[in-house]
């Protein structure tokens, strides 16, 4: 029976109902564009209002990241028991709240807690999007739908950052706020009435009405109802936690058991490198554009061409990971990205050099984020897909919040455009190595003639044995 309804996304066509759900992801993906860069937009005004240091700013540009990463750990593990879809909820209820209240700051304290409480509410929802993105994929299209949703990340920071320009010119910066909280809200009725619950946390967790839901979702993807529920194997039932302490944390603990230990440790230390280089030229590229003699708004056009370059990237990296091994592609978008990185230092001087090359710099490090994003769901089965996932993402974060708090030290230490850039190419060329680590499923490492289906149908070991060496 489980094998029949997997087999039915798997392996049938993508229905109007499934791109939906992957159209909302993508959506929410973009929220996360804009809010991690909202005071990257906003930095040079907010800094001028309130006389704000290097180490100051940097702190602000790093307090959402932190949020994220809180997040990531410890608000995401939930969706793996009660549900992705309630969790998301949650999480846009965070948001929304987190940006109006941050338009209404009386100081950096203050600005600093709010972004903390929102980047929870983005951290706490990344994973289970990226979840549910690939649960309602068919086996062809997986590797594209998971990557264009990783590309909503650049999409909504562009709108937003040209958005922002004009609301900046006009308004100030705390109407960036309020258009963020404003677009949130949007989304929680559609969350609510269109976003399907997981099918995997269904088949495993089985919640009260489990089989009158799935076959609702049956009938909104065109596929056949099903009239009962398989028993579970005695095999694959794991034993019941003493304690609800020991229920939040048993997902946590089966990362770092057997095969999966390896797998956890490797994605985990790509991202925090990957999210390391990634942040500070995100956060810092319009604030040192803005010191090398260009105005706020050139500033900020220096960011959302980063972004745009991402949106080439990432739209790029889903249709060449359709026909090339995901893992080698994502090692050498790492490499150029690298690449590009030590360019745009070389020539930082030359500010007509510096718009072109920041699109460069946006393909490659964009595309390389996809990547990650994309061999991350693969490694883990479904009982704790979104806890692995939360758990990389996390991860990375914390080398997010390292990066602009530490850059903003050294910009207060003296160090020049091009020592900071420099610096901050080697840790994606360290996560390429990692990527090329990574024991993962055929489906991945092999070439696209050669792979099986990604995703397995036995229940208990749905992504489990795929990235065994």
């Amino acid at each position: 029976m489980m094998d029949t309804v997997r087999d039915a996304v798997r392996h049938g066509p993508m229905s109007r109902f499934q791109l939906g759900a992957v159209a909302i992801c993508i959506t929410l993906n973009m929220l996360d564009g804009f809010d991690v860069l909202v005071m990257a937009f906003t930095s040079s005004s907010v800094a001028s209002e309130w006389h704000l240091s290097g180490a100051q700013l940097g702190l602000l540009l790093s307090a959402g990241l932190f949020g994220m990463t809180a997040g990531s750990l410890f608000l995401a593990p939930w969706a793996d028991r009660f549900g992705r879809r309630a969790v998301v909820l949650i999480c846009l209820g965070l948001l929304s709240g987190g940006m109006l209240l941050s338009a209404l700051a009386p100081g950096h304290v203050a600005l600093f807690a709010l972004r903390v409480l929102t980047g929870v509410g983005i951290g706490g929802m990344l994973a289970s999007i990226n979840v549910i993105t690939a649960e309602y994929s068919s086996d062809r299209w997986r590797s594209t739908t998971v990557s264009l949703q990783a590309t909503g990340y650049p999409i909504g920071a562009t709108i937003g950052g040209t958005i922002a320009a004009v609301l900046l010119a006009h308004y100030g910066w705390r109407s960036v706020f309020v258009f963020g909280a404003l677009a949130s809200a949007a989304m929680i009725p559609v969350v609510f009435w269109h976003l399907p619950e997981s099918l995997d946390f269904l088949l495993d967790k089985r919640p009260p009405q489990t089989l009158e839901k799935l076959n609702v979702l049956m009938r909104r993807m065109n596929r056949p109802e099903v009239t009962a529920l398989p028993e579970i194997p005695a095999h694959e039932t794991a034993p019941a936690p003493a304690s609800s302490v020991a229920a939040a944390w048993a997902p946590v603990r089966r990362l770092f058991t057997g095969d999966t230990t390896r797998s956890s440790v490797l994605i985990a230390a790509s991202f925090f490198l990957q999210m390391l280089s990634i942040y500070f030229v995100l956060s810092w590229t319009p604030k040192l554009l803005v010191n090398a003699g260009l105005s706020k708004q050139q500033g900020v056009t220096g960011g959302v061409l980063l972004n745009v370059g991402g949106i080439v990237g990432g739209t790029a990296f889903g249709y060449l990971s359709s026909r090339f091994p995901l893992q080698r592609l994502t090692a050498i978008a790492m490499v150029m990205g690298a690449a590009m990185m030590f360019l745009f230092g070389f020539f930082s001087q030359d500010l007509s050099m510096a718009f072109p090359i920041a699109l460069g710099v946006g393909v490659f490090v964009f595309a390389s984020m996809v990547g990650l994003y994309s061999l991350t769901p693969a490694l883990y089965p479904a009982s704790i897909r979104v806890t692995g996932t939360g758990m990389a993402i996390g991860i990375g974060r914390l080398g997010a919040i390292l990066a602009p708090a530490v850059a903003g030290i050294l910009v207060d230490g003296g160090w020049t455009r091009s020592a900071l850039y420099y610096a901050y190419a080697f840790p994606t060329l360290a996560a390429a190595v990692l990527v090329l680590a990574i024991r993962t499923a055929p489906a991945i490492t092999k070439a696209p003639s050669e792979r099986p289906p990604p995703l397995s149908s036995e229940r208990g070991e749905t992504y489990a044995s795929s990235h065994r060496g």
